[in-house]
């Protein structure tokens, strides 16, 4: 049974993950899954058992086994903390369906292990673990954008209303296969669409435009198209904080200019610069 994977730690994304969530929830029906995943190294005591001294270093090192796993104890006790209260918050947002799971190891293979049942996967635009002052997003989420096999909505730092949507499009087979995802989701119906192009105007470029546009007129939404030279990165950034866009959405893995927008350094610029959360199609 299809469900949304919701992935949550202590970070301030939080209760923008849970939102976003929920909000795929309200136009889905999906049930909810909230995961969190401990890394080893917080999650279980160090082995020390390879340390053979004696006297007061070995009393020492008892004790420093003792606060290891009194701290991996209580890492435990905070994680199941954060899982009931996104719970409770989601259920107090209408969502009746919601399972927790928490589970120790590194975060991408366990994401891939759990979301073979999942339509959707959220997650925060910075973890736990990231270095705000530096506006670092960690190494995380290139490797799930890179990876995975669903739809990742990556959320911002505070959910709103979603009433205006932007797909940066490029006519290449991801890009296409946003499109024909939006036209079959319930996602974005009441939403208003601009489909955006950035690069050369020519008659292959404004070709995909009219087909894009023609697919989601036939399911009933309500789209513009656009056309303007330069940069993907800069024109898409210009364009989300400019015109009032709440999602920005794209292909992964395109052939064009647009590909550097989900591979390498690019990805993380255009994250940094984007206020809205970005939806990540496949």
């Amino acid at each position: 049974m299809s469900k949304i994977l919701a992935c949550v730690d202590g970070s301030v994304y939080v209760d923008s993950v849970i939102d976003h969530a929920a909000w795929l929830s309200g136009r889905t029906g999906l049930g909810v899954e909230l995961l969190q995943v401990l890394g080893r190294r917080e999650a279980t005591a160090s082995d020390r058992s390879g340390r053979i001294v004696a006297g007061a270093r070995r009393k020492l090192l008892e004790e420093l086994a003792e606060l290891d796993a009194e701290r991996a104890k209580l890492l435990h006790q905070e994680a199941w903390l954060v899982l009931d209260e996104a719970k409770s918050r989601l259920e107090s947002a209408g969502v009746s369906d919601v399972t927790q799971a928490l589970r120790h190891g590194d975060l991408v293979p366990t994401l891939h292990e759990r979301e073979d049942g999942a339509a959707y996967v959220v997650v925060g635009k910075r973890g736990e673990a990231a270095d705000f002052a530096k506006l670092h997003l960690g190494s995380n989420l290139e490797r799930i954008v890179r990876s995975s096999q669903r739809p990742i909505l990556i959320a911002s730092r505070a959910f709103r209303s979603i009433q205006r949507a932007l797909v940066a499009f490029d006519g290449s087979k991801s890009s296409l296969k946003a499109i024909d995802e939006i036209s079959r989701s319930p996602l974005y119906q009441g939403v208003e669409i601009l489909i955006l192009t950035a690069g050369d105007r020519t008659d292959s470029a404004s070709t995909s435009l009219d087909r894009a546009k023609s697919q989601l007129d036939a399911a009933g939404l309500a789209a513009m198209t656009r056309l303007e030279p330069g940069p993907p990165d800069t024109v898409i950034a210009n364009a989300v904080a400019t015109e009032n866009v709440d999602l920005l959405v794209m292909g992964a893995y395109g052939h064009s200019r647009l590909r550097t927008l989900v591979i390498g350094s690019t990805t993380s610029e255009l994250i940094r610069a984007c206020q809205v959360p970005i939806a990540v199609y496949r």
